[in-house]
């Protein structure tokens, strides 16, 4: 067999195994949308076949020896070589698991979620504990699987953020936290700004109106993709030309809907920039995780909180909730969008308290999976964390350790890449606005085509041929430098908060 022939197979068997991993992502989709309370029982089950299937699949000897064959060939493109060698990364790390193991975790998750579900409605920890505490266990032999040095917590840190580990974590966060503390003390020292126009009665349908039109003019393709509501807003893709978001609607806040619907748009525009010939493909794919929540903080924070944005979109959001908004200036909007408070939700966090959420995640999921506290400790834990980092007093549970999905997805080290994407949302935001002539002025003038043409040429289309670092390093010239993310962050509430 030819080097054109044996790629081609490759090629085929890949894009086959996606599309079992995008059926079942399918399943998901609908499982946290529309699936009716009856049917999750089943929806597991189907769920963990198409897993163990897919699994099966990749793992299978033919995989291995494709990709070992192709890897001995000298004369296939650079696109191609990248993705042979993505594939046996990731083939290499998948053939540890069995395959009894993925449907076991498989049908753990699908439990877990629907635990989390019945417990925030009950405003009950103890409802999704048991559950919750089997899951974990399981993340635990993850670990073991995977191999790690020094913590257990690593592996799955890897698996999320390749390269990342306790002591890269930990030394992001020593380096930013201290400023971040600094700045929230000078900030609250200083009278708060108004934001009880946010807090009024809004509309469920208008809201919904409004997000949707926000988002077709961040340029998401209806084509494309959809929103719909659930629990906890999301983004998921099954291919480039099917990428769906979600969100939710609280009508006495106008914030909860509007920045939920912006953050999942970057998610969104990401899978829909990436390129269509590498379906399948690891060059089809975002680059990590971290970069992934680049584009939705992105979007949310530097372009939605940001001035130049609202200034066009102020006038036309009067208009269409001109009762709420009576009396209301676009300066006052502005620092109302933009208020800083020690607060108990995370996705409702303004973005300078928002990291000390992440960390009191992080530090909550090193403890669990090193086994320092038990899934039972954590409303305790919880609590005591948000008291000490910041000063406020956990309630209930709905408001504290309910707050976040991603537990009962399994996803144990994914929180942080909320924060180093931030970091990375920063520093290629001001490479954007350093190489895109009056890109401000454009998105002052309703008109962020640019900034997403600027991110589709530098990270949409560049999939996972670039590690993180590489590809932030080849997009702003510089590795990542979490000093870029504090400088703006200074920079934009010095001048909100007369500092």
């Amino acid at each position: 067999m030819n080097t054109a022939e044996l790629y081609q197979s490759y090629q085929e068997r890949m894009q086959k195994i996606a599309d079992l991993r995008n059926a079942n992502a399918v399943l998901q989709w609908d499982q946290e949308t529309y699936l009716p309370a009856k049917g999750a029982s089943f929806r597991g089950r189907q769920i963990s076949t198409l897993s163990e299937f897919s699994h099966q699949l990749f793992i299978d000897q033919e995989t291995g020896d494709l990709l070992k064959s192709l890897l001995d060939r000298g004369d296939l493109a650079d696109d191609q070589q990248r993705n042979v060698i993505r594939s046996m990364e990731d083939y290499t790390k998948s053939v540890r698991y069995p395959t009894e193991f993925v449907r076991r975790l498989s049908e753990q998750v699908n439990r877990a979620f629907h635990a989390w579900i019945a417990a925030r409605k009950e405003n009950s920890f103890g409802v999704y504990e048991p559950e919750l505490g089997k899951l974990v266990d399981l993340k635990k032999q993850e670990a073991d699987i995977l191999g790690f040095e020094e913590h257990p917590y690593n592996a799955l840190l890897d698996e999320f953020e390749k390269g990342c580990t306790i002591a890269l974590v930990d030394k992001t966060f020593s380096d930013i936290l201290p400023g971040l503390t600094e700045l929230v003390d000078r900030i609250t020292a200083v009278p708060p700004a108004d934001d009880s126009f946010l807090n009024q009665h809004f509309p469920r349908q208008e809201q919904w109106e409004w997000g949707m039109f926000l988002i077709r003019q961040l340029h998401f393709d209806f084509e494309r993709g959809r929103q719909d509501i659930s629990e906890h807003p999301f983004s998921i893709s099954f291919n480039r030309n099917d990428v769906r978001i979600t969100t939710r609607i609280d009508e006495q806040d106008f914030g909860n809907m509007t920045w939920s619907c912006i953050h999942e748009t970057g998610h969104a525009l990401y899978e829909q920039g990436l390129p269509e010939a590498h379906y399948g493909l690891p060059l089809g794919e975002a680059c990590s995780y971290s970069i992934h929540e680049s584009q939705s903080r992105l979007w949310e924070n530097n372009v939605g909180r940001n001035l130049p944005f609202w200034k066009h979109y102020f006038p036309i959001l009067k208009e269409r909730f001109p009762k709420q908004l009576d009396g209301i200036g676009l300066d006052q909007f502005y620092r109302g969008i933009n208020k800083v408070q020690r607060s108990l939700v995370r996705t409702e966090a303004d973005e300078v308290t928002y990291h000390f959420h992440v960390y009191i995640r992080y530090e909550l999921e090193k403890q669990l999976i090193g086994g320092g506290i038990s899934t039972k400790d954590i409303p305790a834990s919880w609590s005591e964390l948000y008291k000490r980092h910041l000063g406020v007093t956990v309630p209930d549970d709905r408001k504290g350790s309910l707050q976040d999905v991603h537990w009962s997805h399994g996803s144990f080290g994914y929180f942080p890449t909320y924060s180093l994407g931030s970091f990375y949302a920063a520093q290629l935001y001001r490479a954007a606005t350093n190489s895109v002539q009056n890109i401000e002025d454009q998105i002052s003038a309703g008109n962020t085509a640019p900034l997403l043409e600027w991110l589709r040429e530098r990270i949409h289309g560049r999939g996972r041929y670039l590690y993180s670092e590489e590809l932030c390093r080849e997009a702003t010239g510089q590795p990542l430098d979490s000093k870029q993310f504090l400088d703006y962050l200074l920079h934009k509430y010095t001048v909100l908060y007369n500092l």
